[in-house]
């Protein structure tokens, strides 16, 4: 079983930038892929990022050219590097974590809200 715990979330004025961060522990040697969905009020659940643990990646189309996401395996961690954010970004941000290569796995984490406002 795998836990994760984000962090770095908070309130940011358009054209900002925040860090996120997801540390996994349990049974981190079985994971695979690690990334982030989102949540906006009255929206579906959407995949921002995905990273293998090859460094593989993928991202929607609405953040391409301003977020990043990286990984630390020696550390078991998952970042996401949000620049030039929007008001549309504003939304629940969920790390997710699976054994295959693909996202969503099975593992969530509490979520950590990003606020995006003048």
């Amino acid at each position: 079983q795998v836990q994760l715990v984000e962090s770095g979330g908070g309130l940011v004025q358009p054209g900002g930038s925040l860090r996120l961060s997801c540390a996994a522990s349990g049974s981190t040697s079985s994971i695979n892929a690690m990334g982030w969905y989102r949540q906006a009020p009255g929206k579906e659940r959407e995949l921002v990022a995905g990273i293998t643990r090859r460094g593989t990646t993928n991202y929607v189309h609405s953040v391409k050219g301003r977020f990043t996401i990286s990984r630390d395996n020696a550390k078991n961690t998952v970042y996401l590097q949000m620049n030039s954010l929007k008001p549309e970004d504003t939304a629940l941000y969920y790390c997710n974590a699976n054994q295959g290569p693909f996202l969503p796995g099975g593992s969530w984490g509490q979520g950590t809200q990003v606020t995006v406002s003048s």
